[in-house]
Order: structure tokens, then sequence, then C-alpha cells
């Protein structure tokens, strides 16, 4: 299933207004269930950090979490970096427009080569590790990136389903994907290799989860592999399924999962 053509024509349509800019930063906090999951995340994060902390947003895309981080704490010093020299160069004249661009600074970078030192108070990358195939390489370079008890958040698929895989022999139903999900033994693995002291791993999209996301996410990303005329319908789609969407999101967000096709790790330097 390809997925990025998708993304580019949501780029097109709404960055023709900051008005609309904001309504899709709206719209995936609501729909998209790791955003929840990961905005509880930062919040719990930033009670240890301090008011002035250096952040970065490690696979920035449409710079939806600078976002959220430059609006609620105003002294945090953010660097959004993404290979996409497109998104990054549309997010920069967004931002500067919104007058956020001396809180936010935005890079075109690869992760795998990120050589910064002793830099950052807490790095983000989400949906991000299951592009990367030198994934090893990144966790390193994350953890000499950070300050000593630096803090790193990630969200990605796991092994039980992430990537809607749930068997051995299937294919992820997002064809960018190198990995179809980790396990919580291979990522906290990896993660202690490249040096953290601490890992903590919990799932997401649980039961509840997995239902929301198929009924928000899959079925119209399906659809509008099809045919663009979806984007029609699902306005009218997403009236009806939108309520059903949000009570299940909140059930996932507030429960502890023993499997999930999602996974959420914090490390600390």
């Amino acid at each position: 299933m390809q997925y990025e053509p998708i993304k580019k024509s949501l780029v097109r349509f709404f960055t023709r207004s900051l008005f609309l800019r904001k309504t899709l930063y709206i719209l995936l906090d609501l729909l998209l269930l790791r955003a929840w999951h990961v905005k509880k995340a930062i919040r719990k994060a930033a009670l240890c950090l301090a008011e002035d902390a250096s952040v970065l947003d490690a696979g920035s895309g449409f710079g939806q979490y600078s976002w959220r981080m430059s609006g609620l704490y105003k002294g945090w010093k953010i660097k959004a970096v993404d290979i996409n020299n497109e998104q990054v160069e549309d997010c920069s004249v967004f931002f500067k427009r919104t007058g956020r661009s001396e809180r936010v600074k935005f890079e075109t970078g690869n992760l795998t080569a990120l050589n910064e030192i002793n830099d950052y108070d807490f790095i983000i990358t989400v949906d991000v590790m299951e592009h990367i195939e030198e994934d090893e390489l990144v966790f390193r370079n994350f953890c000499r990136a950070l300050k000593k008890n630096g803090l790193l958040l990630i969200s990605t698929p796991s092994d039980k389903g992430g990537s809607d895989v749930h068997h051995n022999e299937g294919s992820s139903f997002i064809d960018e994907h190198v990995r179809n999900g980790y396990c919580k033994e291979e990522i906290t693995g990896k993660l202690m290799a490249a040096g953290f002291n601490r890992v903590d791993v919990n799932y997401t999209y649980g039961k509840a989860g997995s239902i929301s996301w198929a009924m928000s996410m899959k079925y119209p990303v399906k659809m509008l592999n099809k045919s663009y005329l979806f984007f029609i319908i699902l306005p009218f789609y997403y009236l009806f399924v939108f309520p059903v969407s949000f009570f299940l999101n909140i059930i996932d967000l507030n429960f502890t999962h023993k499997t999930g096709s999602g996974l959420l790790v914090i490390a600390e330097k």
C-alpha cells in the first residue's frame, strides 16, 4: 500500500493557508491514536526537563509534534530534522509565518549521519525507525547527541500486528516500511547496546486501539489508494466513524496492554 503519495496530496491541500495547516494539526491530533500516546508521553517527560530544554524532533515530517511542543513549552529550543527537503522548507515557511521560527529550526538531514554530541535534553522520533534500515547506528547517534540523563521518546510499530502484519510471511500495510515492527526485547537490547542506561517499553494499540486504527486510518487509506475521488466521501465517512474512534482511543490511552500493534519507548542516557 502506497502511503507517501496520499501524504503529499494532503500536504498540497492543507498548506494553502495558515488556517488549513493549523486545522491539519488539530485533525491529526484527534484522529491518530499514536498522537494521543505521544502527547501523553511528552507531558510526562516535560516534568523532568528544564524550562529551556534543548529538543530534537528526529524525523519531523509535517511538523505536527514540533508545533505542539513549541506551543506548550515556549522556553524549549527545538531543532526539527527530516530527510525530506520539500517538507523541511514547507515547515520552515509555516513556522516563520506563525511567529515560531525563533523556537523551532528546521533542517534537512539524515539521522544515520547525525553527529552532534551532548546537545539535547530530549529527543522525540515518531513513526520513523520503521523506515530506517540502520537502526542501531541511529540509536547510537541519539545516545551520543543526548546530554547525561537525557530522554529519548520513540513511537513505532511492534511485531504484534504492527504495520498490519499478523504472520511471519506477511507484508506491511505501508510499502515504505523496511521492518514490520520491533519486539520489546529487540528494541530494548539495541538501545542498551547503544549506551542507554534505562529503557521502558510499553505496548500501544491494544484491541480497542487496533479497531480504531482500522476504522480511522486503514480503510480510508485503502480507499484513497483506489481513487482520490474518495477525498470527497471522507468528511461524511468520518462523521460516522470519528465518535466511535474517539471513544476507542480513550480506552486505549488509559489502559495497560499485555500486547498491542504499537510500541512506546522511553530511554534514558
